[in-house]
């Protein structure tokens, strides 16, 4: 099936870093993609859209199409700066920090779940920057399929974090430079719990080779244009964990996303975050600190950056269900005790799925994550009509027809589980609050 040519929009990293050139467009930046026709691959790694999709949608205005990667992008680059001291590379830091607006309310990486669909959702909904899926560095450098299929931006996807796993610092850096025109940081996953992360020996398995880890964050410190990020989870003991976030600044980190639980504590449901072990973090360092665990509404967002003094606060799975929580909606389970004051909003999951998938048509990603989202997304739904499910689990090929359908179902038998917001004086209070 054959694409009509995608071109590549150049984006300017906007910072205190030297400023970006233009990048000329490129046989690479233009080229049509096609996706070979193989009975063995999986219907849902194909991209959403096809021939006919295409030959019927309009062509997007230029600054709302998704940007695909220049082959030659690092090397028109400028040379790094190079090594500052501490309090250089601090201050350097809240400088970006604050060019950027200091944004509070974050999208964390999650991996075939923050696409750029997904990413703008959630924009529209009150999020104020967001990370990419976590990108395998290595398989990122050597192929262009992954890289076309995984990685696509546009020019109102900012303030963003490009997520990286690695254990290599050249590949990671090769990695990096291929997308450092397109983003605010670069971030190194140091999180990941997964066994996948265990085999590979990325992620939060990289706690147990510092070393290594340093190696990673410096190789990028020193040699890109825009700031490198971290994103970490705790040890069991809290002075381990401050050594590793200081470790991580003196290497060259200009900003610390801490998940507050340990590399043990994979189910977010069973362990609660540490805010008092990220609050620890956040003391101990000199550069923007982010808190990731324990958001389901905004009121844990208050909280969260009351308690643990932090710039920001990261989520994730509760995104998922609702990616409209930074927006002050609830699902139905967060309005408990609080009924007398919550009111429904006017919004359900349903109309949510459907502006992602308009979204999906307007920015192709691979089937796979769409089906993830609707399960996310319907998951309720789909327990009072357990058949609905059924039908989309055996459906093979996914079409955009299908899922509409799906939705207009699931109205026709009566199925509404509505988001809630709290009235109109307290959320205009927490708002306030938030703003301060």
């Amino acid at each position: 099936m054959n694409f009509k040519p995608i071109t590549m929009i150049p984006l300017r990293v906007t910072s205190l870093y030297p400023p970006l050139p233009t990048v000329k467009p490129t046989m690479a930046q233009t080229r049509t993609r096609t996706l070979h026709s193989d009975p063995s691959q999986d219907s849902d790694d194909l991209l959403c859209s096809d021939s006919n999709n295409h030959d019927n949608q309009q062509e997007q205005p230029e600054h709302e199409e998704p940007s695909s990667l220049p082959e030659t992008a690092s090397s028109s680059l400028p040379s790094p700066r190079g090594y500052l001291s501490g309090e250089a590379r601090a201050e350097r830091a809240w400088a970006h920090w604050t060019k950027l607006g200091r944004p509070k309310l974050i999208v964390a990486p999650m991996v075939d779940n923050s696409e750029l669909p997904f990413r703008m959702l959630c924009r529209r909904y009150g999020a104020e920057a967001a990370y990419t899926p976590m990108l395998h560095s290595r398989i990122f450098t050597e192929s262009e399929k992954y890289r076309n299929e995984e990685f696509a931006t546009c020019k109102e996807d900012r303030p963003l974090f490009v997520q990286f796993c690695a254990n290599d610092p050249e590949i990671l850096l090769n990695a990096a430079r291929r997308v450092e025109p397109y983003c605010d940081y670069v971030d190194i996953n140091l999180g990941c719990p997964q066994r996948i992360a265990r085999r590979g020996n990325y992620g939060a398995f990289l706690m147990d080779n510092l070393p290594l880890v340093k190696s990673l964050v410096e190789k990028l410190a020193l040699n890109l244009n825009v700031p490198v990020s971290c994103k970490i989870r705790v040890f069991p003991n809290l002075q381990d964990t401050i050594k590793y976030a200081k470790m991580l600044e003196d290497a060259g980190c200009s900003l610390l996303a801490v998940h507050g639980r340990t590399r043990d504590e994979k189910d977010g449901k069973k362990f609660r975050a540490d805010w008092n072990a990220i609050k620890a973090v956040k003391n101990a360092l000199r550069i923007p600190v982010l808190a990731n665990g324990n958001v389901r509404h905004m009121e844990d967002v208050q909280k969260c950056l009351e308690e643990t003094g932090c710039e920001g606060v990261l989520s994730a799975e509760s995104l998922l269900e609702n990616p409209a929580l930074f927006a002050g909606f609830r699902t139905a389970e967060w309005i408990v005790g609080s009924e007398e004051i919550s009111k429904d909003g006017n919004l359900d999951q349903a109309d949510l799925l459907v502006e992602y998938l308009k979204l999906c048509e307007k920015y192709p990603v691979p089937w796979r994550m769409i089906r993830s989202h609707v399960h996310k997304l319907l998951g309720e739904w789909f327990r009072i009509q357990p058949g609905v499910r059924g039908d989309l689990n055996a459906q093979n090929r996914l079409t955009f027809e299908f899922l509409y359908n799906l939705v207009d179902r699931l109205r026709e038998l009566g199925v509404r589980i509505p988001l809630y917001k709290k009235d109109a004086d307290d959320a205009e209070i927490l708002a306030d609050d938030l703003a301060s």
